[in-house]
């Protein structure tokens, strides 16, 4: 919806509205409808608009509710905020909009820091508290929507994305947890870490409440179980279609505007056009992309969303984009991601989202339905693996052998093997039944969130475009959780999508093997693609940086299809895709 950022002071200045400025001219993309600005010495706020909800000026942001003297920036959509309304309406308090921006400053009145647990939402929010000086932020449980911070001694400044701290002078060095991270879980960095050691992220349910002298208190509000319920494989499937329908319609409903559904051919996206229409909606609006053909590398999966556009009737723009221009546009798609991401269909989400932004303002899309329900090639070997939970998972997820981390980077980067640390404490957590279900836990509520989450928020919100994604609704997510590995992952992953989808979609799409995004200019380690990577590996910028082994670089270049991941990725794409955003976003 939006593009956020501010800053609280600790150190007796105030707040300077260049600096704001500064911030709002990294993360204007997200919000081209309008912008504002509010600073009362030690704290202020900036705000970019994409105008969704309630189009009058009194949904602007920074809003300040001049009765409660609370002031607030807000990312995302509240889906319940009407329900929300009308019960403090019943507890007496009056409102000046129809924003579902004013329901949240009304909930933090009423409720306090516990309102986030009554918002039922994608959000990234802080409100100031002008009778009490403390600053409350909050990200919603999935982590849909981003928050990065800089916190030093003398400020607290935040924003959408790491562009707008850079521009004020975080630090950028290397973050050796993070580059651990970055090298080993194909560019998740988890929160609250990222690549630069001055810009933290919110982790995903959870709270700060920072004081004006800079004292950080941070709660997580959501923990969900991934145990088993009292239902019955049927009554699984049932309440799979009851509250996935409910999760598309109540996407559907928080909007003033038009929505559209960006339509891959895939089971998932096709999904959630045959819940619409099953749900009585007859001017369905769908998008796809689909690249050039080589040879015979097809380039689109037309031959599968063709079949729904034609099925439900929808209202449809299908986008065929030149192979020739992939590489030329890869340093807009980059500049546009708020930190580096290694999923080669970024491009194409660009892309597509460049030509989707001219006609409508938001669209649904079906990341999160692999994690939920068991889409994914490696979980079967994960579970037939044998070996601890960290072994199994590591050899089908772990992109390097933490040895081969070691011969990449310089000495100055070997602090540890973070990625296994990270991931025991995520295994430890309580209430997971079984080893699967602590990775699925881990993959729906952490993994997810920094890789198609993320890669979609911000190539969407480069063009002022909202992506709601109904498969990472809470409730769902909570549901899903509690299904057996087993029946989830019956019929080769997703039995219970694929169940619900019976009758509904054609055999064909249900069937079909899952399909990756084809992107044929930059599937093969060859030719100009190749050139254009080792390029950036032996450029003067990555040599002084001093990050890689320059001699284990030449290896992998030399012989770039023997350094695949577990996932089929390639290692040397991973090396130069870091490599070019820092050049792009931290050199330039």
């Amino acid at each position: 919806m939006c593009g956020i950022c501010g800053q609280l002071r600790f150190d007796n200045k105030s707040v300077q509205s260049e600096a704001l400025s500064t911030m709002m001219k990294k993360i204007a993309r997200r919000g081209p409808d309008a912008s504002g600005q509010w600073v009362e010495g030690k704290i202020g706020f900036g705000h970019q608009r994409l105008s969704i909800i309630d189009l009058s000026n009194y949904g602007a942001q920074p809003m300040m509710d001049e009765t409660l003297d609370l002031v607030l920036v807000f990312n995302g959509t509240i889906y319940n905020y009407q329900s929300l309304r009308q019960d403090l309406i019943k507890q007496g308090y009056t409102f000046f909009s129809h924003s579902d921006t004013e329901v949240i400053i009304k909930a933090y009145h009423f409720w306090g820091e516990s309102c986030v647990t009554h918002l039922d939402g994608m959000f990234a929010f802080c409100i100031w508290n002008q009778r009490t000086n403390q600053l409350f932020v909050a990200r919603d449980r999935m982590g849909i929507k981003p928050l990065y911070f800089s916190l030093t001694d003398q400020a607290f400044s935040f924003a959408s994305n790491t562009q707008a701290l850079v521009a004020v002078g975080a630090d950028t060095g290397i973050n050796s947890v993070a580059l651990q991270q970055q090298l080993s879980l194909h560019g998740v960095v988890p929160a609250p870490n990222t690549i630069l050691n001055g810009v933290n992220k919110i982790k995903p349910a959870t709270t700060l409440m920072i004081d004006a002298k800079g004292k950080v208190v941070e709660k997580t509000y959501w923990q969900p179980r991934a145990q088993r319920s009292e239902l019955s494989d049927d009554e699984h499937i049932e309440r799979t279609h009851e509250l996935l329908t409910k999760a598309v319609l109540k996407r559907m409903n928080a909007s003033d505007v038009p929505i559209g559904v960006l339509l891959s051919g895939g089971l998932d996206s096709s999904l959630l056009v045959g819940l619409l229409h099953e749900a009585g909606h007859q001017d369905i609006r769908t998008f796809s992309i689909g690249f050039e053909d080589i040879d015979d590398e097809v380039g689109s999966e037309f031959e599968y969303s063709d079949q729904i556009v034609k099925k439900f009737n929808t209202t449809h723009e299908k986008y065929v984009v030149s192979n020739s221009q992939v590489l030329p546009r890869l340093g807009e798609v980059v500049a546009n991601m708020a930190e580096p991401m290694v999923g080669q269909d970024a491009v194409a989400f660009y892309l597509l989202s460049e030509q989707v932004s001219k006609q409508i303002k938001v669209v649904l899309s079906g990341q999160g339905a692999d994690e939920a329900f068991a889409g994914y090639f490696w979980y079967p070997h994960m579970q037939a693996e044998s070996g601890t939970e960290i072994e199994r998972f590591s050899k089908h997820y772990v992109d390097r052998p933490y040895e081969e981390y070691l011969q990449t980077v310089n000495q100055k980067y070997h602090s540890g093997n973070h990625t296994e640390a990270w991931l025991n404490k995520e295994f430890a957590k309580a209430n997971a039944d079984e080893f699967m279900d602590k990775v699925f836990r881990t993959d729906i509520t952490r993994l997810v969130v920094d890789d198609p989450v993320k890669r979609v928020d911000n190539m969407t919100m480069a063009w002022g475009l909202e992506a709601r994604v109904p498969f990472m609704d809470y409730q769902l997510v909570e549901h899903a959780l509690s299904i057996s590995p087993s029946l989830k992952m019956s019929e080769d992953g997703k039995h219970p999508l694929k169940q619900i989808s019976r009758g509904l979609l054609p055999d064909s799409v249900i069937d079909r093997k899952k399909g990756y995004f084809p992107m044929p200019a930059l599937k093969y380690v060859r030719g100009e693609f190749l050139t254009f990577m080792a390029d950036i590996l032996n450029s003067t910028q990555c040599i002084n940086r001093g990050v890689y082994n320059q001699d284990f670089v030449q290896k992998v270049i030399n012989q770039p299809e023997h350094y695949m991941t577990a996932l089929n990725g390639s290692r040397l794409w991973h090396l130069a895709l870091l490599e070019y955003w820092l050049q792009i976003n931290i050199d330039e």
